[in-house]
């Protein structure tokens, strides 16, 4: 990843352009607010590490507003001294994608930009196909295939298939379901989950052999292979 890192703190960022270099990322810094200002308005980087309070004139809020103003998409991280939540609020607010207070440790810093330019690149190129073994759905057509076999589902029974899929390997609750399927909330207890899924069963598993679809007892299903 290319960072840019606007710290005027020389201690700081020695330690943080030392530790990202070490990790294989390549790491442009500026010492003040204006000098920052200009890189971040006029190259192209992944992600961007900025202090709260610079020298100059121009302070990290102001820096965060421009960039917004103008669209400017890479994901900010702000870092600052100022650890009340007033402080972070005001950041977010201007347009932070995160906030870390000083001091920090500098493996949850290199965690938090590497989770910040993952879902940034995620947003910008949404996902349009899904799959799980020989399972495959297109979310743009809402196709559904097993093995090169078209499966016709429900829209109810893609959502659900959808978000099973989304969450593959990871045991799905009821109350998740209802949530995210359903979008609203009842008793988890209700059956209407259990009867989608033994439909959903009846098309994607029981033709082919080998079921993907998992009860898991007490705690609600998993899609797998």
């Amino acid at each position: 990843m290319r960072i840019l890192l606007i710290e005027d703190d020389p201690t700081v960022r020695n330690f943080i352009t030392k530790g990202l270099t070490e990790a294989g990322h390549l790491v442009e810094h500026a010492d003040n607010g204006k000098d920052g200002l200009s890189l971040a308005t006029t190259e192209k980087f992944d992600a961007i590490v900025l202090d709260r309070m610079l020298p100059g004139g121009v302070d990290g809020l102001h820096i965060l507003s421009t960039l917004r103003q103008q669209n400017n998409l890479p994901p900010v991280l702000l870092l600052s001294a100022l650890s009340d939540v007033d402080e972070k609020v005001a950041g977010l607010k201007a347009g932070a994608d995160d906030y870390v207070a000083k001091p920090f440790s500098f493996n949850e810093l290199q965690a938090r930009i590497e989770a910040l330019v993952r879902r940034n690149r995620n947003e910008a190129q949404p996902q349009t196909r899904l799959s799980v073994g020989d399972l495959e759905i297109d979310l743009l057509s809402r196709n559904v295939k097993r093995a090169d076999t078209r499966i016709d589902l429900q829209p109810r029974e893609f959502r659900l298939l959808e978000f099973l899929m989304r969450h593959a390997g990871q045991v799905v609750t009821r109350t998740m379901l209802l949530e995210g399927v359903w979008d609203y909330h009842f008793d988890p207890q209700t059956n209407v989950i259990d009867v989608h899924v033994s439909r959903l069963r009846q098309k994607i598993d029981k033709p082919f052999g080998r079921p993907l679809v998992h009860t898991v007892r007490n705690a609600g299903y998993m899609l797998q292979e």
